[in-house]
């Protein structure tokens, strides 16, 4: 199951076709759903939890709890509404894009996708811009 919850002034307008989006992703990497949070919110609340659970004192585009046991994916993704905005100005893509940048990111983490070395983050890209092509 996948759930979109809203803590801003923002919402989806495609909530069944980013879910199948999503479904097949997973799928492709031969892991199975057992649930997924979505938490759309703005910088202000996306920096409490960056603070308060991850001690980094910064504002972030997204953080994503992962309970994945195994292949069962499981997890929280809040994303910055505020964040993915800029995000989308400074790297001149449209939001849409940038946004399910974000939304997809969070998933292939759930998958075993890290991005902390160069080497990782050019695979996490790889990944993303696979998966983008197949929504657009």
């Amino acid at each position: 199951m996948i759930n979109f919850n809203y803590e801003t002034d923002f919402s989806l307008k495609n909530e069944a076709e980013v879910s199948n989006w999503i479904l097949n992703t997973i799928s492709e990497e031969s892991h199975k759903l057992e649930e997924i949070n979505y938490v759309f919110c703005d910088d202000e609340y996306l920096h409490k939890l960056n603070v308060e659970f991850l001690n980094h004192d910064t504002l972030t585009d997204i953080i994503s709890f992962d309970y994945s046991i195994g292949k069962l994916i499981q997890g929280d993704i809040f994303i910055s509404i505020e964040r993915v905005k800029d995000n989308a100005k400074d790297f001149s893509v449209p939001f849409e894009e940038e946004l399910n940048r974000v939304i997809i990111h969070g998933v292939l983490h759930y998958c075993g996708y890290k991005d902390k070395t160069d080497e990782d983050a050019k695979i996490m890209r790889e990944k993303e811009n696979h998966y983008l092509k197949q929504l657009a």
